[in-house]
């Protein structure tokens, strides 16, 4: 007897003990007749039920999910072991149905909210228990914020977590890139020629490297004793002479180019926080390839190619992973497949990661191809003889150089009214039938847009130099 009652002071003290601490749900009270609440119980935790009649019998569904033991004829302890819900049935003396209450037994999140608002004060995440799960929602101010909560809720229910959360503030970035490429080529050639010819058309000899050998020179006339060879030879000069009854001309060809191309493409990209955006400038290039039915076609795209993808982390911080591409077809190789000619591709491309700040830049530069070619050429044994020897000497210089440079600028940006954007064809009006027959003018008058009607000074819409 004495054991008995010492077990269940024992009981009491630990029922008193775990209602007394913050983390037990709650002390439900049970009215004979009254609609009675849902008892929500922690894992592992305890909580009392307090009944307003004696009961003399009490039930619970499934002791799997929660465990009971009486701790007076008025008072029930509750005890959570698994997720899920159950009933609790309480029956009095006569067996009578006293009431029926819903237990719910979920996660003790009550520590993870504790640590949640001491690793992100200010933040207004919602907690709750699905099942054996947690369930995160409501709105933090960055993404940085979101992968801690994250993290956090890890730690107390692994691979069970749900986001329902959402990030507040600007998540959307706006990429200006620049892609200037310079490129340069010289070129310079020299060759000459010599033709020795008699007056009465018996005697002939051409030699040399230039036009006169591979047939490019078409006449050669000599009148009297001033002689003048002509010939078809880009930055060529001919000159001849006779003596006696010989002739001589000779060809000189010089030639000195120089060029100079910019290639520049300014695309202003804007995407969701962590999602791709895309750019391409140029085309699609056909190329034949075999499979089972046959040939197909196949598109491979050339030109400016740009890739980006932004994660706003913190305040005005932007990771930014980006792969810039500049690819152009290059006619000097061609391969021959299946009846058809396919041409090679010039291709330089970059891929990195970074993290900015709102407005500031990087560059992406040192993309330098620099080519050179020296070739000389001559007819053998003669072209070696001093000073004469240049008239049978061909000498060909090249170089081509090209710079890609890259700058890319980061903004966090939000939608705007279409109003307050102006377009290059603002201030364009198709003219009437009168006014472009009988004035001549090609673009009409009359009001024009919002925005068109300000008095912009400077340069404005878009511009190409």
């Amino acid at each position: 007897m004495y054991v008995s009652h010492l077990c269940r002071a024992g009981l009491v003290g630990l029922a008193l003990a775990a209602a007394a601490t913050p983390a037990a749900a709650q002390s439900l009270r049970v009215v004979e007749g009254a609609q009675t609440a849902a008892l929500n119980v922690p894992m592992n935790r305890a909580v009392v039920v307090e009944s307003d009649v004696p009961f003399a019998e009490l039930s619970i569904a499934n002791p799997g999910i929660a465990d009971i033991s009486t701790l007076s004829d008025r008072t029930i302890y509750v005890l959570g072991k698994a997720p899920g819900r159950t009933t609790l049935t309480l029956l009095g003396v006569n067996g009578q149905l006293i009431a029926n209450v819903e237990v719910q037994v979920a996660p003790d999140v009550a520590e993870f909210k504790e640590r949640l608002r001491q690793i992100l004060p200010g933040e207004s995440i919602e907690v709750r228990t699905a099942n054996d799960g947690i369930v995160l929602s409501g709105v933090v101010s960055d993404a940085a914020k979101l992968d801690r909560a994250l993290d956090l809720a890890e730690r107390y229910a692994p691979d069970r977590v749900s986001n329902l959360m959402s990030v507040g503030g600007t998540q959307q970035v706006m990429l200006k890139v620049r892609f200037a490429e310079m490129q340069r080529s010289v070129a310079k050639n020299l060759s000459s020629s010599l033709a020795i010819d008699r007056a009465g058309g018996d005697l002939g000899v051409k030699g040399g490297t230039g036009a006169f050998t591979d047939g490019a020179l078409r006449t050669a006339t000599f009148a009297g004793d001033n002689t003048s060879a002509t010939g078809d030879a880009e930055a060529g000069v001919t000159f001849g002479f006779s003596a006696g009854s010989l002739q001589f001309a000779v060809l000189l060809e010089a030639l000195e180019s120089k060029g100079m191309v910019r290639t520049l493409a300014e695309p202003n990209l804007t995407a969701l926080s962590g999602q791709e955006a895309r750019f391409l400038a140029g085309g699609e290039y056909p190329i034949p390839v075999a499979d089972s039915d046959g040939i197909s076609i196949e598109y491979k795209p050339f030109g400016v190619e740009l890739n980006f993808t932004p994660v706003v982390i913190e305040n005005d911080i932007i990771n930014l992973t980006i792969n810039a591409s500049v690819s152009s077809i290059d006619t000097t190789i061609t391969l021959e497949a299946a009846g058809f000619t396919i041409n090679a591709f010039r291709r330089r491309e970059t891929s990195t990661t970074v993290e900015m700040r709102d407005g500031e830049s990087f560059a992406i530069a040192g993309l330098l191809q620099d080519d050179f070619r020296d070739l000389n050429g001559q007819v053998p044994w003669l072209g070696d003889v001093p000073v004469l020897g240049a008239l049978f000497r061909s000498s060909e210089y090249q170089r081509a150089q090209s710079e890609l440079v890259i700058i890319v600028t980061p903004h966090l940006v939000s939608p705007t009214r279409g109003e307050a954007l102006a377009l290059p064809t603002d201030r364009v009006r198709i003219p009437t039938e009168r006014e472009l027959f009988l004035f001549g003018k090609v673009t009409g008058s009359g009001p024009a847009s919002e925005v068109a009607r300000q008095d912009f000074s400077g340069s404005y819409g878009y511009v190409m130099e």
